[in-house]
């Protein structure tokens, strides 16, 4: 059974013109999910394109760049809930400058709709989006191949796509793969079933995002809390009260658990676990808790509360996918502030082993200089040590984010190998 108060994240991706805006717009539009006076106000805006109907883009566009050109520039969050879930789109750029903003909305994501232009078939922009939602392990991809009304809702051009896209999904760590032939600018197979295309025997889009299940995504089996700050209330009904509080990063917590802190590795039992005036016997990712310890230990922003018997490894030399968001490129061997969960320590770039080369997504070992939109595979050494998993293992766990120490700019984000 769906937990209607589950939420599912999703970004779609495509080249400039497949009609992600459009897309979206038609989910929101059919699914009742906008607002009277927003409806209104695209509707005079359309009226003054001189469309005869509503433009549908409008409703994501929301940068006036985005409006003027008709595309997308920034990655443009949406929210929106039917009866059985709650969603959240982040809809990212087609263009190839626009890389690190996809890099952005994919991180968190659940699901990827990669689309695709039915006249065009599978091109370089979707290999590249292909490419950065297995890099980023998104569990699941909804290919909409788009525009099908412009292929007369052949048949036989989705299979030749569908084809096309198989076979390069084959050579990446792609497990769930869906594919949905649609037009978003028509609504057919978007949140309604298509009259046209009654070959195709799958469900729509919405309904392939209400009942997608999701909630095997989280990683269970390793117990992961960082501890975010230290709660000492002192008030009467707490006096000797000292909770860890934070957000479970993955696994399961229950009191009576034997627990490590890292990077000490002094061992204790869970006594307790709180959260909003409620003892807990047991949590899970991604709740945040409050969790007391039998013993008293020293433990501060940071840290790392794991279960003795699966402890994450503590390295001080890491390698990392690193996308740069920077428009300065990267200094060689200068220092940053690198951000790991709660844990916030000094780091340098030691080496940079190759850079993927986004057209031909080969590997490219000679050019090392890192600019903005890179996508590179380097070697950080960091002050102290940071408590690690793969990032295919954890997407909490196994990622990170560099700022520059001068500007507190962000300046990449990483998944650690």
């Amino acid at each position: 059974m769906l937990d209607n108060n589950q939420l599912l994240r999703f970004t779609t991706a495509g080249s400039v013109d497949d009609g992600k805006s459009t897309l979206i717009g038609r989910l929101l539009y059919d699914s009742k999910s906008i607002f009277e006076d927003q409806l209104d106000a695209i509707e005079a805006t359309s009226k003054k394109k001189g469309h005869t109907g509503v433009d549908l883009a409008l409703f994501t566009d929301g940068l006036r760049d985005e409006r003027e050109q008709g595309i997308t520039i920034d990655v443009a969050y949406r929210y929106f809930t039917t009866p059985k879930r709650k969603f959240i789109i982040a809809d990212t750029p087609g263009h190839i400058q626009y890389t690190r903003n996809m890099v952005t909305g994919a991180s968190t994501a659940n699901v990827a709709t990669i689309l695709i232009d039915a006249r065009h078939g599978v091109i370089e922009q979707t290999k590249r989006h292909a490419f950065i939602a297995s890099l980023l392990q998104i569990p699941h991809i909804i290919v909409c191949i788009n525009k099908m009304d412009l292929v007369d809702f052949s048949e036989e051009r989705f299979n030749e796509i569908v084809t096309e896209f198989e076979e390069i999904a084959s050579k990446m760590l792609v497990t769930d793969v869906r594919f949905i032939p649609m037009s978003a600018l028509l609504g057919d197979n978007v949140v309604n079933r298509s009259k046209n295309m009654d070959w195709y025997q799958g469900a729509p889009m919405l309904h392939t995002l209400e009942t997608m299940h999701i909630s095997s995504d989280i990683n269970k089996v390793d117990a992961r809390f960082p501890v975010q700050t230290v709660l000492r209330p002192q008030s009467e009904s707490h006096r000797d009260y000292r909770g860890y509080a934070g957000r479970i990063a993955s696994g399961v917590l229950r009191v009576g658990d034997e627990v490590t802190v890292m990077p000490s590795g002094f061992t204790s039992v869970i006594k307790s676990i709180d959260t909003l005036g409620k003892t807990l016997e047991e949590a899970h990712a991604p709740m945040s808790v409050s969790i007391t310890l039998e013993d008293n230990i020293d433990i501060s922003r940071g840290d790392m509360i794991v279960r003795s018997n699966n402890k994450p490894e503590a390295a001080q030399d890491i390698e990392v996918m690193l996308c740069w968001l920077n428009n300065v490129p990267a200094k060689p061997r200068a220092k940053y502030t690198i951000k790991h969960t709660s844990n916030d320590q000094k780091a340098m770039i030691k080496e940079v082993v190759y850079k993927v080369d986004i057209q031909t997504l080969g590997r490219n070992s000679e050019n090392k200089e890192l600019v903005m939109n890179d996508i590179s595979k380097v070697k950080i050494r960091t002050t102290k040590p940071l408590m690690i998993d793969p990032y295919r293992e954890n997407r909490t766990t196994g990622s990170i984010i560099l700022v520059d120490n001068a500007t507190n700019e962000t300046v990449a984000a990483g998944m650690i190998v």
